[in-house]
C-alpha cells in the first residue's frame, strides 16, 4: 500500500470506514483517477502559463510563488496582512458571478478587532462609482460626509477608509485626508482599483468613517459597504447614503465563502476515434477562486480536493498544490478519471471542497450530481447537488465532449459524508 492509500486507510478507519465498508455494491465499476497535462488549453489562459504545464502525470502545477503575509494591526483596530499579492487567471467565457454572501451584518466585522461602540453612528457619506471596462479601473469618489457624530467635545477629525472586499490586506487600503475638527468634511477624492469586470459582482466596497486621534485608537464613526453586484453601473451621479454601525456578523451565517470557477466535460467511451478512450473520462479543470472571504488572521492558505462518488476503493480523491495568503487563488489544474460509463453520470457525484491546510478544516465546496439522493437504488447523503449544480452535470451530461465552463459559490452548508 503506497503512501497516499495509507493516509486514505487511516481517515477511513478514523472515521468509522473500515475496508469493505459501502453502501453500494461491489460490483459496480468505479471510476479511476489520475492528472492529466492541460498544454492544449493553454492558450485560453494566455501567455505567462507555459511554464505551468506538467510534462509527466501525476504532478501540482505551480504557478504562483507561496508567499505567507506578514500582519499588523493599524490604529483602527482592522488586521491588515502584508502586501501578498493577489494574482487572477485570464480565460474564456464563464457565467456572470454573484456575491452569495449573507450580508445580515458587516462583512468587514469578520477580520476586524477593536471597540466599535465608543461612538453613536449618525451621519451619511456622498460618492460616487464608475467602472472602465477599457482599462478594468473601479473608481471611487469620496466626496462628502454631513453631519458625523461627535467624537471630543462637539467636534471630530474625520477620515474616509475604503477597502475592496473580500481584500483586506494593506494594498487593499486606502485613506482620504484628515479634516480637522468638523462634522461636515469634505474630501473630493478619488481611489482606484485594479479589478476585472468579471470579479465585480464577487466584490464589496466598504468604506469606513473615523477620527483620528494622536495618542489613542481612533474611533469609529460609522460605515457602509456596497456589493458592486448590485450596484446600478448606470448612475453616474454622486449618492447619498446613510452611515451605519458595524454590525457584527457571525461567521455561521456565512452561507458562501466565495465564488470557485472551473470547466468540466464527459468523454465518452470511444469518442475520440480507433476506440479510445477505452472507458469514459470526466475532466476536471480547477481554475481560480474569486472572492474567498479571509480569516482575522488576513487571507487564507488554500487547496482543492476532487472525489467522484461512490468510491468504494477510496483512491479516487486528488487534491491541487496550496496556494498561500490569497483571496483569489488560482490553481490551473486538471483532474481525470477513468472507467466510466455514460449511464454512470445519473448515478454518480463529482464533489469539490476547498480545504485550509493549519489548522486542517474545509471551508466548503460543491457537488455536481442530480439531486436525487439516490445512487444505484440506494439513499446516500452526497446526492444534495443545489439547483444550480444540477443544471451543470446536466449540461455535462448532455454535452460530451464539450467543456462546460463555470462559476460556482462555495457552500458552507456543505454536509462531508463517506458514500
Amino acid at each position: 500500500m503506497n503512501e497516499r492509500e495509507d493516509d486514505k486507510h487511516q481517515e477511513q478507519k478514523e472515521s468509522g470506514q473500515e475496508d469493505g465498508e459501502s453502501l453500494i455494491s461491489n460490483a459496480i465499476t468505479i471510476p479511476q483517477s489520475r492528472t492529466r497535462n492541460v498544454t492544449k488549453r493553454n492558450e485560453i489562459l494566455g501567455s505567462g502559463f507555459e511554464d505551468s504545464v506538467e510534462e509527466s502525470e501525476n504532478k501540482e502545477r505551480r504557478i504562483l510563488p507561496s508567499t505567507s503575509p506578514t500582519l499588523q494591526i493599524d490604529s483602527e483596530g482592522d488586521i491588515d496582512s502584508g502586501s501578498t499579492e493577489i494574482n487572477y487567471t485570464r480565460f474564456g467565457s464563464v457565467t456572470s458571478l454573484t456575491s452569495h454572501h449573507m450580508m445580515n451584518g458587516s462583512l468587514m466585522s469578520l477580520y476586524s478587532v477593536g471597540d466599535f461602540g465608543d461612538v453613536v453612528v449618525s451621519g451619511r457619506i456622498q460618492f460616487s462609482l464608475q467602472y472602465d471596462v477599457r482599462t478594468e479601473e473601479l473608481y471611487v469618489h469620496i466626496i462628502r460626509c454631513q453631519d458625523l457624530a461627535s467624537a471630543r467635545k462637539n467636534r471630530s477629525d474625520p477620515y474616509v477608509k475604503v477597502y475592496l472586499l473580500p481584500d483586506n490586506t494593506s494594498r487593499s487600503k486606502k485613506k482620504t485626508a484628515v479634516r480637522r475638527k468638523t462634522l461636515n468634511p469634505v474630501y473630493d477624492e478619488t481611489m482606484t482599483y485594479k479589478v476585472r469586470r468579471l470579479d465585480l459582482p464577487a466584490r464589496v466596497l466598504s468604506m469606513s468613517v473615523w477620527h483620528m486621534e494622536r495618542m489613542r485608537r481612533n474611533l469609529f464613526l460609522g460605515e457602509l459597504e456596497v456589493r458592486l453586484g448590485q450596484w446600478d453601473w448606470s448612475q453616474n451621479q454622486p449618492t447619498w447614503q446613510n452611515l451605519q454601525p458595524r454590525v457584527q456578523l457571525s461567521p455561521e451565517a456565512i452561507i458562501s465563502r466565495g465564488t470557485i470557477l472551473f470547466s468540466i466535460k464527459f468523454v465518452p467511451p470511444g469518442s475520440e476515434g480507433r476506440g479510445n478512450p477505452a472507458t469514459g473520462e470526466l475532466h476536471i479543470w480547477l481554475r481560480e477562486i474569486v472572492g474567498l472571504l479571509p480569516t482575522k488572521r488576513g487571507a487564507p492558505n488554500t487547496y482543492v480536493k476532487s472525489v467522484v462518488l461512490p468510491d468504494e476503493s477510496g483512491v479516487s480523491g486528488q487534491q491541487t498544490r496550496v496556494v498561500r495568503g490569497s483571496v483569489s487563488p488560482v490553481f490551473n489544474h486538471t483532474m481525470v478519471y477513468d472507467g466510466f460509463q455514460s449511464s454512470d453520470l445519473i448515478q454518480a457525484c463529482a464533489e469539490i471542497t476547498v480545504w485550509n491546510p493549519h489548522p486542517s478544516g474545509c471551508l466548503g465546496g460543491v457537488r455536481l450530481s442530480t439531486g436525487s439522493g439516490l445512487s444505484y437504488g440506494q439513499s446516500v447523503c452526497w446526492m444534495d447537488s443545489t439547483e444550480d449544480e444540477i443544471n451543470v452535470w446536466s449540461s455535462v451530461i448532455q454535452s460530451p465532449n464539450s467543456w462546460v465552463d463555470t462559476s460556482l459559490p462555495i457552500r458552507t452548508n456543505l454536509q462531508l459524508c463517506s458514500d
